[in-house]
Parts: structure tokens; C-alpha cells; sequence
């Protein structure tokens, strides 16, 4: 039977080629590589892409093209080595040119685990979120100020200013009119001032179903991709974004108990300050409160990146699911009186119906 064929790997240029091609020769031998499989592994949302190879001594590795003129790589490694030393499951750094912009990775398989799960199913997805916050909890418990970048205001507002700027005028076309520019305004300060007074911990920043992969053997350790644009900042960030998935949606029972599990853990842990002036450590309602703060400011941001990248960098799938997105902003815009006039701003322009009916009433 005959061995079949690696997709081909394509390259923007010769010279692009060439450099890597370079770089790669020297690995050869002491990696065992071959490089006539070198294929596709994963795109990303970024300028990066990643590229399987396999190793004559079995299995497979990573190999990590990302141009230096777009992406920097720096951010990358320091942050493997952060995660690595509080213990998480991470891709290892075999060899890395940064002048090049390539990195030889370690491969942490083929199954993400958004793959297991089924929303219909949440039983059976029970353990995995378990798993999840776990792995979650190990992060956020090494976390220090004064090693990652700091989730500050200018951040907070740079990202909440993608929505306006990328879905709403040049996605949708919209000009806000004076009135609808305050109420935004309005909303971005509330969001912000909530997200602010959160206890900082280092934040993964994309934690998500689709950035951890499923161990080959049964019971081992998820493992923990796109972690690069890490920073210091609200520790209700990656729990909103566990939960209130870019790609996968669960019922808010599901939702509810797993954040519960993790706030009993994350107290335990000492992360929440119990006692403080925030409550969160004392009153589950509180911190599920401001999760739901921190995932609009979050699904703010997304949808404004999914518009540009189908608008500026030629990639449309992503924007399929904005709907999702839009969901969660008006589902929790519904709940908070504060919120009112950005959710009446939305259904006017999107076109949708005012809401009816809610879990736990205005507040």
C-alpha cells in the first residue's frame, strides 16, 4: 500500500521558504526529523500557523512559523515557562530562532477538547470542565505582579473599542449618533470599573475549550495551547471564558455549577480574598455577578475581532459566529438595570426583539 501524501506546506515567498529551510537542516539529526512530512497541524486567528513533522524516533513534533515583521515569539516562551513551572501541561520549546520567527515544539496531540463535548450532553462533560478549572487553578495560584504585561484600563478599553470600530461600523455600517455614543460610553465605563475591581492573577487571556487538548492516554493531563498573550489581571477572565465559550454554548444550570466549584476552590486557594471589601470570596452570587461583567467585556471584544478578521485579514469563519457572541451580550445586558440602554441599542440595530423573561430579574 502506498505511504500517503503530507498536505503541502505552502509559503507567502521564496525567501520565507528558504529561511525556514535554513533553520530547519541543523534539526534534522539530533531531532530525528523527516522533514518530506512536514504538513499542516492548526491554523490560528493570528499571523502564525503551526505545521506537524514527524520524527523517525516515533510520534510527531510542532514546528511554529510565525513571521517575525507580524508576530514576536518572545511572549510565547516566557510564558511556556511560566506555565511549565506552576505545573501545567505545555508544549516544550526544543528550538527556537527568534530573528526567524520559528520554534521546534513538542506535540501535545490532535484532539482539542472541544471535540468531546456535546452541549446536549453535559453530564458527560461534567469531569472535563472539572479538569479544566483545575488546570485553571494551578495557573492562577503561581500568579505574581510584575512578570506579565498588566490588564489595566488602556487594555480594558482598547479591546471594549474593537466592538464599535471592527462589528458595528464597518461589519454592520453603523454611524452611532450622538445619543447612542453616550450610551456606549455609559456601558464601557460600567464594564470597565467592574472588571478593575477584580483581584488580579495571571490570565491565560484565550482559555478556552478549543485551547486545551486532550491527553492520547486516558486520565491524563489537559493540555494548554495559545497561551502567549497572557497577562496580570481579573481572575474572572478565564472563567468567563471557559464557560462562555467562543465556539460551544451550555445551558446557564451547567454554567452555574461548574463556576460554583471553582469559586469553592479558588476560595480554599486563597485567590478570592475572602473577607475583603469585593464580597467574592464570602457570596458565590457576587462573584457570579461579576463573571458575567467580565464575559461582556469579553464577548464585547470578540465580536470585534471576529468582524476584523473577515473584514482586514481574509478570514470569514470566524464571523459565523458572531450570533453567538451577540447572545450572551444581550442575555446578560438583559439582567442589569445598568445595561438597559446598551441592550435597547442593540436590538435596535441588529434588529432583534426585546427580550422577555430571565433567569434572576433586573438587578
Amino acid at each position: 500500500m502506498a505511504t500517503p501524501v503530507a498536505p503541502t506546506v505552502t509559503w507567502p515567498d521564496a525567501a520565507r521558504q528558504a529561511a525556514f529551510q535554513a533553520w530547519l537542516a541543523p534539526l534534522v539529526t539530533p531531532h530525528q526529523l523527516l522533514p518530506d512530512t512536514l504538513r499542516p497541524a492548526s491554523a490560528d486567528a493570528s499571523f502564525r500557523r503551526y505545521l506537524r513533522i514527524d520524527s523517525a524516533a516515533g510520534g510527531s513534533l510542532i514546528v511554529m512559523d510565525a513571521p517575525p515583521d507580524k508576530e514576536d515569539c518572545r511572549p510565547f516562551v516566557r510564558v511556556q515557562r511560566l506555565m511549565a513551572e506552576a505545573g501545567l501541561h505545555v508544549p516544550q520549546v526544543l528550538a527556537f530562532h527568534e530573528a526567524g520567527g520559528f520554534m521546534l515544539l513538542s506535540d501535545l496531540g490532535r484532539q482539542t477538547l472541544i471535540e468531546l463535548l456535546d452541549p446536549a450532553r453535559p453530564h458527560d462533560a461534567f469531569a472535563w470542565y472539572n479538569q479544566a478549572t483545575d488546570v485553571l487553578l494551578d495557573w492562577q495560584k503561581a500568579s505574581r505582579p510584575g512578570v506579565l504585561p498588566v490588564y489595566d484600563e488602556a487594555l480594558l478599553r482598547r479591546e471594549l473599542a474593537l466592538f464599535p470600530d471592527w462589528y458595528l461600523a464597518k461589519h454592520r455600517g453603523v454611524v452611532l449618533d450622538d445619543r447612542q455614543q453616550a450610551t456606549l460610553a455609559s456601558a464601557f465605563d460600567a464594564i470597565v470599573a467592574h472588571n478593575l475591581a477584580a483581584p488580579s492573577v495571571f490570565v491565560h487571556r484565550d482559555f478556552m475549550t478549543r485551547n486545551l487538548m486532550a491527553a492520547p492516554e486516558q486520565g491524563g493531563p489537559l493540555g494548554v495551547l495559545d497561551f502567549q498573550d497572557a497577562v496580570y489581571g481579573p481572575i474572572t477572565y478565564d472563567i468567563a471564558s471557559l464557560l462562555r465559550d467562543a465556539f460551544i454554548s451550555w445551558e446557564e444550570e451547567f454554567v452555574i455549577d461548574i463556576t460554583v466549584r471553582y469559586w469553592e476552590k479558588a476560595r480554599k486557594a486563597g485567590l478570592l480574598g475572602a473577607g475583603s471589601a469585593s464580597g467574592w470570596g464570602d457570596d458565590f452570587g457576587e462573584f457570579y455577578r461579576s463573571v458575567e461583567w467580565m464575559g461582556l467585556q469579553r464577548h464585547l471584544k470578540v465580536a470585534g475581532i471576529f468582524a476584523r478578521l473577515t473584514l482586514r485579514d481574509g478570514k470569514p469563519k470566524y464571523l459565523a459566529d458572531a450570533p453567538r457572541f451577540l447572545r450572551y451580550i444581550r442575555a446578560t445586558a438583559n439582567r442589569y438595570r445598568q445595561l438597559g440602554p446598551l441592550l435597547k441599542m442593540l436590538d435596535q440595530i441588529e434588529g432583534t426583539e426585546p427580550l422577555t423573561g430571565f433567569a434572576y430579574g433586573r438587578m
